[in-house]
C-alpha cells in the first residue's frame, strides 16, 4: 500500500476500499469527477498541475494504473471526453 499522503492512497480513500482490481475486466471501482476534484484539492501541494483542471487530469492518469473508471469510463477514456470538453460544467 502506498504513504497515506500519496495520490494512490488518497484515490483508494475516495473509493472506501482497501485495494483496487487488477484488471479491467475485474474492475468495478468507479470514481466521480466530484471525488476527483476532492482528490486532486487534496493533493494540490503534491501535483504539478498549476491549474485545478491540470490536477485532475493527473489523479486521472494516476486512475489508470489503478484500474479505476472515472464517471463509468476508462480514464483513458475519460481524459480524451474532457480534452473534448466533456467535464467543463466541473471547472468553470
Amino acid at each position: 500500500m502506498s504513504a497515506r499522503n500519496e495520490t494512490p492512497h488518497k484515490v483508494i480513500q475516495a473509493l472506501g476500499k482497501k485495494k483496487c482490481n487488477g484488471s479491467w475486466e475485474a474492475s468495478t471501482e468507479n470514481l466521480t469527477m466530484d471525488q476527483v476534484k476532492s482528490i486532486a484539492e487534496d493533493q494540490k501541494g503534491r501535483l504539478t498541475g498549476k491549474s485545478l483542471y491540470a490536477r485532475c487530469r493527473e489523479v486521472m492518469g494516476t486512475c489508470v494504473g489503478m484500474r479505476v473508471r472515472v464517471e463509468g469510463l476508462e480514464p483513458k477514456v475519460a481524459l480524451k471526453e474532457m480534452s473534448e470538453g466533456a467535464f467543463n460544467e466541473h471547472f468553470s
